[in-house]
């Protein structure tokens, strides 16, 4: 018979943050706002011509069993940029088949523009997550969507040899699926070490832009990806650009991905971007 002493029950972190902007006088405003348990949203003073809306985990972290929901809706005819106030790392789960799960919903109106541009997600040492990301876009919207992954950092010393991460996209544009993307990395991390894979980097981004213009971009974007410890490649069809970087390291691609997000936008990146 099991003692109850035996039974030991480990406090998860759950969260979810929703806004929903609006059209007023012009002028693009907050319309709904909701936050619950670990997961806050923020509206800090306008930092370009967008306002910006920065989600934060309060929970300093996500772990094995973990919740979080991040929700932007972007109205008809408004503009946002949404991103993630640092870094977000993935600590060790007691179970690799118990993963965190991070769910990303976003929706983008007629004539709107919605850049989810968060920083990088960091994994350690046996770290588990499963996440997903689904959008709904009208025909002539706008939207880019980044995502950076590092796997630990070599200037802290972090070695990471095990952990399990697997990330799914699905973006609607006009009611119809357009990009679809899922990425599963090998839990045995040495496997990335392959010529095919990421070669002995540990960080790298994926990064696409839907636009009624998007693909005629392509040509003045590859001359960005030329930068100091960074490979990377873009594709253009439909209405669409998709980036691929590798970076040597996690500073080399953020040095990278910043120009070339700011050129893609057309002003800077939040300010949480630069602290």
């Amino acid at each position: 018979m099991l003692d109850t002493q035996d039974i030991v029950v480990m406090q998860r972190a759950r969260g979810a943050a929703a806004a929903r902007f609006a059209l007023k006088s012009g002028r693009t405003r907050i319309a709904d706002l909701s936050q619950s348990g670990s997961a806050k949203a923020m509206l800090p003073s306008v930092y370009g011509t967008m306002p910006h809306l920065v989600f934060v985990n309060t929970a300093g972290g996500i772990t094995g069993g973990d919740r979080f929901d991040w929700t932007v809706e972007a109205g008809d005819g408004t503009a946002i940029t949404a991103t993630t106030q640092t870094a977000e790392r993935l600590y060790r789960a007691r179970q690799a088949d118990l993963p965190g799960e991070v769910h990303t919903t976003l929706r983008v109106g007629t004539g709107a523009r919605l850049d989810w541009v968060p920083q990088e997600t960091i994994l350690f040492e046996h770290s588990a997550l499963s996440r997903r990301m689904t959008a709904h876009m009208a025909e002539d919207a706008t939207l880019t969507v980044l995502e950076p992954i590092v796997i630990g950092r070599r200037a802290m010393g972090e070695h990471v040899a095990r952990a399990a991460f697997r990330d799914t996209w699905h973006i609607h544009r006009g009611g119809r699926l357009v990009y679809a993307d899922a990425l599963r990395l090998p839990p045995e991390m040495r496997a990335l070490d392959l010529p095919g894979a990421l070669d002995g980097s540990r960080a790298f981004a994926s990064l696409v832009h839907i636009a009624p213009d998007a693909e005629t971009r392509v040509e003045g974007m590859r001359g960005l990806l030329d930068a100091p410890g960074v490979i990377g490649g873009v594709s253009g069809w439909n209405g669409m650009m998709a980036f691929r970087l590798v970076g040597e390291t996690a500073q080399a691609l953020r040095a990278a991905l910043i120009p070339l997000l700011t050129h893609l936008r057309g002003e800077a990146l939040p300010r949480v971007w630069h602290m």
